[in-house]
C-alpha cells in the first residue's frame, strides 16, 4: 500500500450557470480508507464523487489519481482509470431491462475478454460478496430496495477496483437494511482493501464505518479530522448537522408564515 494518496482534488472549483458548488477545493484519499463526506443537499458532495471518475470536469483546478492527473484525459483515456474505480449510485442505476447476472456482467462484457462461463461465475462470486448468491435471474424490479443496493454494489465491485464511490448508500432504507450496507462498506475495506469515498447525510452509518470525517459546505471544507475530532469542533454548522437541528433562520420563516406562532405548548 502506498504512502501517497491515491487520490488528490488541487484547488478544484465548479460552478453550474451563476450558482458556485465548488471553490477551490484540496482534498486528499488515502488508500484502503473509508472517508465519509457529508453535508446539507446542495453543496456539492456528489459533484465531487463526479470530479472523482471524470463524469464532470472542473472549471478550474486538477485530479489525480494514482498518481496521474485525469481531469485533462481524453474519453479513451479514462476507460484505464474508471475500470479502478467503482461507482454506487443513489438509486442503484440497474438496467431494469436486464436481469441481475447480465446488470453484473455489464462492466465485464464491456471491459474484459472473459468468457460467458469466467463472467458468471464472477457474477456469483461477487454476488456472495453481498449475501445474494441465487438472484442471477431476478429482475431489478422484483428486487427489494436493499436488494438493488447490494446488487448494484456488487457490479460496482465486478472488476476489482481500488477505490469505490457511494453515493448516499442508504437512503430509502430502513434501519436494519441501511446496517447491511455498512457491513458491507466495512467488509470490501478491511478484507480487500478498497478504499472508500461514501457521500451521505447518515450520522448513524457515518458514525460506524467512518475512519475519517469531510463535511462541504458553501463550496469549501469546514471539517476534515478522524470522528471524534471531527465530533468535538465547535463549528456551528457541524454541530447542528450532527445534531439534525435545524437553522434558526430557517424557523423563523416557517414561524413567520404561520403569523408568527411557534410550536403549541400544553
Amino acid at each position: 500500500m502506498s504512502d501517497e494518496p491515491i487520490i488528490r482534488l488541487v484547488n478544484v472549483s465548479k460552478s453550474f450557470g451563476l450558482k458556485n458548488i465548488l471553490h477551490d477545493v484540496t482534498l486528499s484519499f488515502d488508500e484502503g480508507k473509508i472517508t465519509v463526506v457529508l453535508g446539507p443537499s446542495g453543496v456539492g458532495k456528489s459533484v465531487m464523487l463526479k470530479h472523482i471518475v471524470s463524469l464532470l470536469k472542473p472549471d478550474s483546478g486538477e485530479v489525480w489519481f494514482e498518481g496521474k492527473r485525469i481531469d485533462d484525459l481524453a474519453e479513451h483515456q479514462l476507460i484505464e482509470v474508471r475500470s479502478k474505480i467503482g461507482y454506487l449510485f443513489q438509486m442503484g442505476a440497474l438496467f431494469d431491462s436486464m436481469n441481475v447476472h447480465d446488470n453484473i456482467c455489464f462492466p465485464l462484457v464491456e471491459h474484459t475478454k472473459m468468457s460467458p462461463a469466467k463472467r458468471s461465475s464472477r457474477c456469483k462470486e461477487v454476488l456472495g460478496m453481498v449475501g445474494l448468491d441465487g438472484v442471477q435471474r431476478m429482475m431489478p424490479g422484483d428486487l427489494s430496495g436493499g436488494q438493488r443496493k447490494r446488487v448494484a454494489l456488487a457490479r460496482a465491485v465486478v472488476l476489482g477496483p481500488k477505490v469505490v464511490l457511494y453515493d448516499e448508500p442508504t437512503t430509502g432504507l430502513d434501519p436494519i437494511r441501511a446496517d447491511v450496507i455498512n457491513e458491507l462498506i466495512l467488509a470490501l475495506s478491511d478484507r480487500l482493501g478498497i478504499t472508500s469515498i461514501v457521500v451521505t447525510h447518515d450520522m448513524h452509518s457515518a458514525n460506524k464505518i467512518a475512519d475519517r470525517m469531510v463535511m462541504l459546505y458553501d463550496g469549501g471544507i469546514i471539517a476534515d479530522g478522524d470522528p471524534a475530532s471531527f465530533r468535538g469542533t465547535d463549528n456551528d454548522m457541524v454541530q447542528r448537522f450532527i445534531a439534525g437541528k435545524a437553522d434558526q433562520a430557517d424557523l423563523e420563516l416557517i414561524h413567520g408564515g404561520f403569523g408568527g406562532a411557534g410550536h403549541k405548548t400544553t
